[in-house]
């Protein structure tokens, strides 16, 4: 059966935040573009239980969060390079200062919990509302909120900053620490 053009629209819209998620969940590119396609995948083929009505881009984030957390499953095997020496010998250091900030922000994000971090994402990043994060996370809305509001003061905790104007000039990362004031 054919799709509906503004179905497909709506997914193709979708697909730069989630690749963003993605990329946020993963810290990889090359396994983030992998989770986005088997998402899109997974969405086309099951397109008939989607809602109509219903919010486009929470139902694939849902998608792609749940064949994350199936693949993370999967993964746990894996040998991991905990002392991050292979990582770096991988790794070009930044050559202008806003590179090194936004380096410093990522490793920052990385050390937050997986929940909070996601919650923040969703939430600080990706403009979803809190009632939309908690139904892309099954949980209360109570229980993001507490997420989000830990992410921010853990990261504002890492990088040492005591005010919005103390990160960066960018407005999303601004957002992101101020809690969207």
């Amino acid at each position: 059966m054919p799709m509906d053009d503004s179905v497909r629209n709506s997914i193709l819209s979708a697909v730069p935040s989630l690749r963003a998620f993605a990329i946020s969940l993963c810290g990889n590119v090359d396994r983030a573009d992998d989770l986005v396609q088997e998402t899109m995948l997974r969405a086309i083929a099951n397109i008939d239980s989607f809602q109509p009505g219903t919010n486009m881009a929470a139902w694939l984030f849902t998608i792609l969060r749940n064949h994350f957390r199936s693949e993370y499953r999967k993964r746990r095997r894996e040998v991991e390079d905990a002392d991050g020496h292979h990582a770096d010998s991988l790794k070009q250091q930044p050559e202008q200062h806003g590179h090194i900030e936004f380096n410093e922000f990522r490793e920052a994000l990385s050390q937050l919990p997986p929940d909070q971090r996601e919650a923040l994402i969703l939430v600080g990043a990706s403009g979803f509302s809190y009632e939309e994060a908690a139904n892309i996370c099954g949980c209360a809305v109570g229980t993001i909120k507490s997420r989000v509001n830990r992410a921010r003061t853990r990261l504002a905790e890492i990088l040492h900053v005591n005010s919005a104007e103390d990160y960066g000039p960018d407005d999303q990362t601004r957002a992101v620490l101020a809690g969207g004031e």
